[in-house]
Order: C-alpha cells, then sequence, then structure tokens
C-alpha cells in the first residue's frame, strides 16, 4: 500500500500525538476553572494559540480555535453576513472554491445575498482584475482559496488582497491546503480572515483555527457561553489544541518543504519516462504547492484506474466528494477537455513519502496499463 493523498489529510506526527497525551488522561481539566488542573488547561489553550499565531506571524488574540476548517469558514461567511448586512449583501468568490466555501455560500444566495463567481484562467489562477471588477458599493466580502485543493495552484492572494484593503472590503482566505506547506505572513499580506484545518498538518481531524484580525467583529456561528474571547462558544478542546499547536511548530521546522516538491518532480518526472505524452499535467506547473501533482492519463478514467490498482491510494478530486463519476468541477472550470479531465488522479505526497513508494507506484501503473493495452489491441483485433 502506498499513500499518496495527504491534501485528503494526513496521519497524526508522533510529537503531536505525545503533546495530546496528558489532556487526556491526568491533565482533563476545565480551562475556565480556576484551580490548578483547569491552570494548566487554560495554559496548554494559550500556548496553542501563540504556536499557530508563530506559524502565521500573526497575534495570539487573533486565532480563535474551532472544530475544522469547515466551521472557521462557516463562521466567517455567516458571520461577516449577518454582521455587515446594513453594508450590502454582496460576496465575491472564485468558481473553484472548496464545498465547505461554496455551501455556505449557496445558503447566504437563498436568504437574499448576492454572490458573484470569477473563472480562472487554464492554469486554475484566478485574476486579481476579475475580482477588482466584481466590486460593487455593496460587496461586503471577498473570499478566494489560498491555494487549490485539487490541482494545487497558488492563488494571487496578496494582490488580492490589497485589491479588497483599497476598496474597503473584508477579505478571507481557505488556506486549508496551504498552511504548512508554503509559509504565510499575516504581517505583511493585509488578509482579514485565515482559515486553517488541523487534520491537514499532522494534527488529529476535529480542530481548526480562524485568524481574524485585530479590530474585527463578526457575530459567532455559536452562541453559549464566551470561551475564545467571546467568538465561539463551547469548553475548548485541550488536547486537540495542544495538538494543533505542536503540529505547528512541526510546519514551521519543515518550511519551505524543499524535500516535498523534489519527492513530487521526481514522481513527475518517472511518469512522463513511463507515459510520456498519454499523461497531462493540470494545473500550473510552476506556481502550487509542493506537494501536489495532478496528472490526466488521457483516455483513461481516472476513478477506474484507482479501483483496479488498491494498493495506490490517491484521489481522483477533493476526498469530500468522491462518489461521482463526473468531472471534477475544478477541472471543468479551468477548461480542461473532458476526455482528459475524465482521466485526472490528483496525488499528494507528505511528510513520510518515500521514493521507493514513488517507484512502487509507477511500477504497479505501468504494469496496470500494459495489461489494459494488451486486452484493449486483443478485441480490437
Amino acid at each position: 500500500m502506498v499513500y499518496l493523498d495527504y491534501n485528503a489529510t494526513t496521519p497524526v506526527d508522533e510529537t503531536v500525538f505525545q503533546a495530546m497525551l496528558p489532556f487526556l488522561k491526568q491533565e482533563f481539566g476545565n480551562p475556565s476553572n480556576r484551580y490548578p488542573i483547569g491552570n494548566t488547561a487554560k495554559q496548554a489553550v494559550e500556548k496553542g494559540r501563540e504556536q499557530v499565531a508563530t506559524l502565521l506571524n500573526a497575534k495570539a488574540a487573533e486565532i480563535t480555535f474551532t472544530a475544522s476548517g469547515s466551521e472557521s469558514n462557516n463562521t466567517v461567511l455567516k458571520g461577516v453576513a449577518y454582521s455587515y448586512k446594513n453594508q450590502g449583501k454582496h460576496m465575491i468568490t472564485s468558481e473553484i472554491e472548496h464545498p465547505a466555501i461554496l455551501e455556505p455560500l449557496t445558503f447566504l444566495e437563498k436568504n437574499g445575498y448576492e454572490v458573484t463567481y470569477v473563472p480562472v484562467d487554464k492554469k486554475g489562477t484566478v485574476d486579481p482584475l476579475d475580482v477588482k471588477n466584481a466590486i460593487r458599493e455593496d460587496t461586503i466580502l471577498v473570499t478566494i482559496m489560498h491555494s487549490n485543493n485539487e490541482v494545487g495552484t497558488l492563488q494571487p492572494i496578496e494582490e488580492i488582497a490589497e485589491i479588497c484593503q483599497e476598496k474597503d472590503v473584508f477579505f478571507h482566505t481557505d488556506a486549508s491546503q496551504s498552511v504548512g506547506k508554503v509559509a504565510i505572513d499575516l504581517e505583511k499580506t493585509k488578509i482579514d480572515f485565515l482559515t486553517v484545518a488541523g487534520h491537514k498538518i499532522y494534527a488529529p481531524k476535529g480542530v481548526g483555527a480562524l485568524f481574524i484580525r485585530e479590530g474585527i467583529e463578526i457575530e459567532p456561528l455559536i452562541h453559549g457561553a464566551r470561551q475564545e474571547n467571546g467568538q465561539r462558544a463551547s469548553t475548548e478542546n485541550v488536547p486537540y489544541i495542544a495538538a494543533l499547536g505542536q503540529a505547528a511548530v512541526q510546519a514551521a521546522h519543515h518550511l519551505p518543504n524543499n524535500d516535498l516538491k523534489d519527492i513530487r518532480d521526481y514522481f513527475y518526472e518517472q511518469l512522463r519516462k513511463e507515459f510520456n505524452d498519454k499523461i497531462h499535467l493540470n494545473g500550473d506547473q510552476m506556481n502550487r504547492l509542493p506537494n501536489t501533482l495532478n496528472v490526466s492519463f488521457i483516455g483513461y478514467n481516472g476513478a477506474k484506474i484507482l479501483e483496479d490498482n488498491p494498493d495506490v491510494w490517491a484521489a481522483t478530486g477533493s476526498a469530500c466528494h468522491t462518489s461521482s463519476t463526473v468531472i471534477s468541477p475544478v477541472l471543468k472550470a479551468m477548461g480542461v477537455d473532458e476526455k482528459v479531465a475524465l482521466g485526472a488522479i490528483r496525488f499528494s505526497v507528505g511528510r513520510y513519502t518515500t521514493k521507493e513508494e514513488i517507484d512502487e507506484t509507477v511500477a504497479l501503473l505501468k504494469v496496470y496499463f500494459t495489461g489494459e493495452n494488451l486486452i484493449n489491441r486483443y478485441l480490437h483485433e
């Protein structure tokens, strides 16, 4: 078995696991209590906040812990919509966003809001000028993903953020795929809100974070007591927050992830050697996540390839919606020919991927396609 789906989720790092353990056992206190085990829990939460803030070059007070990237996205979209509805009901996003953005926006559209979906080019890149031209007097938020989860294309976030600041419009970016893979500096970049998903950076599933720039106030998504400075009610998930903090420390240590880029590029080179013009690279060859390789096997069905190769664990698109056999909406928005898009597989390498695993995968695919070609030749004789 070769796991090549790190964009879907990552295994929990051993140091991250060890950071959790005390708070699953003896240090079980509630951070809101002021006796010793409560104080210990509170200190762990604040330590985790500092660690996440350091990774993003933000202030600790600007970090709110959530249960997931999806919750962070919903908090921003619905919070801005409710808090600033008197200023306007128009939002802007791209055609290739994750469902964690598109579905909340669909919900808002059903409730009287208007959304403009800007296109992308053949590499999956948003043109900042399209965003600028879409901004209206009643626009209250622009949300553009930091990088695409399927093809890995990095968006011109800094330029879009500058445009939004000039136009006095809030800017949010879902950086679930980018955090820990590429450097993010929130001191320099004029981003108002940024989403973090813990399980993408070797922390457990069930924890995330939301950066809210100092001075911005939005209505909470979850109401109750005043945890997280009143931004999110619910007793803090101390073990997972400690885990996310440690994952942030490890992520900073591994930046800029040249090792991921090297093994990804090695993988692509081996595929090119074996299959040459029978494969097509989807996305931006240069400006993309260092771990992501989305290739189409022309004339084949990507889902069928993976089904017939159970020892290769990869994806035909976003892991959150892989049950469909139609082509990826992302590739469709990029204008990829349907016959090419149908053969797409997203491979995403990670911290534990080895060259030996890449060689094994290429060998398995070579055997598979050799067998397929022999069968097809026999059927057509």
